[in-house]
């Protein structure tokens, strides 16, 4: 197994490192690459111009900082771009910086002072290696303390300094620790920007069963749980194995490994989920439950074969992030009045609208909590059953075993059921059947994937659904989203362009600013933290029943909305926005169109 590099202390390494400022009217072409500087190097590849180069050697001169350093800040080349100029430079690897990449307890080899000091950060380590990135990897002085704080052998990466800066914060956060993870990773686990300088890979398979490979795993897992993802992804590539969370609605990557862990990787999670690891042709589905800080949290698994190999998706179902409590979704009174009263109705439809991951379950689930007692016998049919509920009997709709929705709902109706939840309507035979149910004196609530709540009404009318059979039976629909909260370190004011506020039919003060987020280490450069909930509640009264009968395309019902003083989605997100809570372009994204 090949080494990433010697220690990068030779006059020549600390010369090329220097910064040095080249004469832009002289030929870039005639001479050899390994005389130029970052700057020449960065012009004939055609990443910088010379005029743009000309403005950062100026700047470097004011600041005395380094010259990549300055590049990335002016915004003229990214740092995805430049280091891979700075490994052929020094001779040393470079690493992009993220979160990913750091085993939690390795960091904390280099005391945090000492980090800030000497701009170092800890990534892994391997026996009696230590892989740590710096800004200055060709400082001997620095390599040494380096040694003589932690007693091992230093193997320096370069990173950008703003990179290190960023993430040293993170890295010694007392969230960031985790027990019992990737304490012995290889480091040919972990990608790093020279290729050429990556350690010897070992046969997957040889790591399928050893102790890297289920660090790896553990590792991933438990960062996703306390990172408050709901998803996390392994997807097969070319060269990499990308592995991404869903946090907050949205993916980001978090760690790369090589392409050859890939299969190890998979085969790791279909034993832990109870699948079969022989079969990699046809997609499975599995579970598992795991504890992490003394508290069981269930995984659902799914594989799915690509041209590249298995591509997975584990679910996390973490109770501790989720509140079954209408009075505490942040639902305003204005709206939950209304939805409470839909609930207290002996029978009739009630139906969650909105895309996947806009808290449909959520909202149903908190229904089931407010209206159960034990004077109430509640069935559910769900596909899946996410989470147990107590004094609910919930059945799992199962196709394979022929238990369909409507199967399932069938049956139910033979258990004397006072309140029956449909997880989802998605067809024509469940529909009619659910309208029946909620007719013949039970109260029935579904979900059906539309963007709005006189969308559902049209939905039920494309599945064939007699207009004044919808009109009898429904007694409300609930549209909701999830909009991504601000983050509160980050947050800064900002004035949206008039353009905007057209766009939206902005009724309020022009000239008021609106809340976004800048991004910072704590919100991984995203600007926001966490979500919340906006609603469009349309209660069913007799004047709807009437439009909905005699109008074929909806007319009357939209007309109504403006009688009734009914806030669209826009509206109340336009609210959300103007307390400070989310931005207005967080709020067109997600609601404008509809």
């Amino acid at each position: 197994m090949s080494t990433l590099a010697q220690k990068p202390g030779t006059p020549d390494a600390a010369k090329a490192a220097a910064p040095s400022k080249i004469k832009t009217h002289e030929p870039l072409w005639d001479v050899p690459e390994a005389s130029l500087p970052l700057g020449a190097r960065l012009v004939r590849a055609g990443l910088l111009n010379e005029e743009d180069l000309e403005r950062a050697l100026e700047r470097q001169e004011k600041e005395n900082a380094r010259l990549g350093e300055i590049l990335t800040r002016m915004g003229l080349v990214e740092e995805e771009e430049i280091l891979p100029f700075l490994n052929q430079q020094l001779g040393v690897p470079s690493v992009r910086l993220r979160e990913g990449i750091v085993d939690p307890k390795v960091v904390q080899l280099i005391p945090r002072g000492h980090a800030e000091s000497l701009k170092a950060v800890a990534l892994f380590r391997v026996r009696k290696d230590l892989f740590v990135a710096m800004a200055e990897p060709q400082n001997l002085r620095q390599v040494d303390e380096i040694e003589r704080i932690t007693g091992l052998n230093v193997k320096p990466v370069i990173a950008l300094k703003s990179s290190i800066e960023r993430l040293i914060p993170r890295c010694y956060e007392k969230d960031f620790q985790v027990d019992h993870v990737t304490a012995d990773i290889d480091e040919s686990a972990i990608e790093l920007q020279a290729d050429s300088m990556l350690l010897d890979l070992q046969a997957a398979d040889s790591l399928a069963d050893g102790s890297p490979i289920i660090n790896l795993v553990n590792y991933f897992i438990v960062n996703a749980i306390r990172q408050g993802a709901s998803d996390v992804h392994i997807e097969p590539g070319q060269k990499h194995t990308t592995i991404r969370l869903r946090v907050d609605g949205m993916l980001r990557e978090v760690l790369r490994p090589r392409r050859d862990f890939h299969a190890a990787l998979v085969s790791r999670v279909k034993v832990m989920a109870r699948m079969d690891i022989a079969e990699h042709r046809q997609a499975q589905d599995g579970r598992m439950h795991v504890v992490v800080d003394n508290r069981e949290i269930d995984v659902r698994v799914s594989t799915l074969p690509t041209v590249k190999g298995e591509k997975v998706v584990m679910r996390i179902l973490d109770r501790k992030n989720l509140t079954f409590n209408l009075n505490e979704l942040g639902i305003p009174t204005k709206q939950l009045i209304p939805m409470k009263k839909m609930l207290q109705k002996p029978h009739g439809l009630v139906l969650v609208t909105g895309p996947t991951g806009s808290g449909k379950t959520t909202t149903l689930y908190s229904a089931l909590e407010l209206i159960k007692s034990v004077h109430t016998n509640i069935v559910t049919v769900e596909d899946p059953v996410e989470y147990q509920l107590d004094m609910i009997n919930q059945v799992y709709a199962n196709p394979a075993a022929h238990l369909s929705f409507s199967a399932a709902l069938r049956s139910i109706l033979r258990q004397d059921p006072d309140v029956i939840m449909v997880g989802e309507i998605r067809d024509a035979e469940t529909a009619e059947m659910a309208i029946q149910a909620s007719l013949t004196g039970h109260l029935v609530l579904s979900t059906l994937h539309t963007n709005s709540t006189i969308g559902a009404i049209t939905r039920l009318m494309d599945m064939g659904v007699a207009s004044y059979k919808i009109s009898a039976a429904l007694v409300g629909v609930i549209a909701q989203r999830l909009v991504r909260t601000i983050c509160p370190r980050c947050r800064t004011k900002y004035y949206p362009t008039e353009d905007i506020l057209r766009t939206i039919n902005y009724e309020g003060d022009r000239r008021r600013s609106f809340a976004k987020g800048e991004g910072c280490a704590h919100c991984y450069d995203t600007g926001f933290s966490g979500r919340t909930g906006i609603y469009e509640v349309l209660p069913i009264d007799q004047d709807f029943r009437e439009a909905i009968t005699h109008s074929d395309d909806m007319s009357a019902v939209a007309g109504l909305f403006k009688t009734k003083h009914i806030s669209t989605l826009l509206q109340e997100g336009i609210k959300v926005a103007e307390s400070g809570s989310t931005s207005l372009d967080e709020v067109i994204r997600l609601a404008y169109a509809d």
